[in-house]
């Protein structure tokens, strides 16, 4: 009986199988040989000292469990992060990253699917057609609430001239959430009063759309960004949010009709977008 590969990289069912036929009187070749004399004469697993000492590894302990979110590259030190992601799982902990997705109730994923059957013929041109919510570029969205007056001013002093420019004289369809201020009918009095169409859209369905994965970039890129009050904060949004490249947003454009297909496949549950 033979099973080829080094004695290290023999897994513990393996080695129980080995010392098994041993007991049975069967011929032993190559590893496994090295194994029955490496466990006949007590010989402990060699290899390279580790580098980091038991107090490096206490420290690292702590800080894992003093600051819980931090990825392995914000925690490594003087090691790697190779050795300190091995460090951390040999400890019991995982590296994971949460998934937060929205609740949705039956309701709320059929009209899901409706809608994205509705639409899944659309093709990424009529997609660039659709203009999204885009508050970054307004300081007055940095306040606690947006109502609808709110909101309204941000549609006149920022979408349309951003419209104007995008779009000219063409067509466009404007997205927004359900969010109260979005739904307000004098928000939606406003859109019939300039002759602005808004795309239906389904409750609870960040998947859908990409401004979310914008606003995931903009999060990234502040990670290290230390503001002091508010106008600091209001300069670093619109810092970061101006490194966004077109490609970017070609991209996110190009990946509607597969988000469409995901929810239709999901049959209106949330999806990995």
């Amino acid at each position: 009986y033979t099973i080829m590969g080094k004695t290290a990289d023999l897994t513990v069912v393996q080695k129980m199988t080995i010392d098994t036929l041993h007991k049975e009187g069967k011929t032993q070749k190559s590893s496994v040989s090295k194994h029955i004399n490496r466990e006949a004469k007590g010989r402990k697993r060699c290899g390279r000292k580790k580098c980091t000492s038991n107090r490096d590894n206490r420290t690292l302990e702590r800080t894992v469990k003093q600051n819980p979110f931090k990825n392995v590259g914000e925690i490594h030190k003087d090691a790697s992060r190779t050795t300190t992601h091995r460090r951390v799982q040999d400890m019991g902990f995982s590296c994971r990253i949460p998934c937060v997705k929205p609740l949705l109730n039956n309701r709320q994923r059929q009209k899901r699917l409706t809608w994205a059957k509705d639409k899944k013929d659309w093709t990424a041109a009529e997609w660039s057609k659709v203009m999204k919510r885009g508050e970054a570029q307004n300081p007055r969205c940095l306040r606690s609430k947006v109502n609808a007056a709110v909101y309204q001013d941000v549609l006149e002093h920022f979408m349309l001239p951003a419209a104007d420019q995008l779009y000219g004289d063409a067509d466009f369809i404007f997205q927004q959430d359900l969010a109260p201020a979005h739904s307000a009918k004098a928000t939606s009095t406003w859109f019939k009063d300039h002759g602005i169409p808004v795309l239906n859209w389904p409750a609870n369905s960040p998947d859908l759309n990409p401004i979310e994965n914008l606003w995931g970039i903009v999060k990234r890129k502040m990670r290290y960004a230390r503001p002091n009050n508010a106008e600091e904060l209001k300069a670093t949004i619109r810092a970061t949010w101006a490194l966004i490249t077109p490609e970017q947003c070609h991209r996110l454009i190009d990946s509607m009709p597969r988000r469409i297909a995901a929810v239709i496949q999901a049959k209106g549950a949330p999806t990995k977008y």
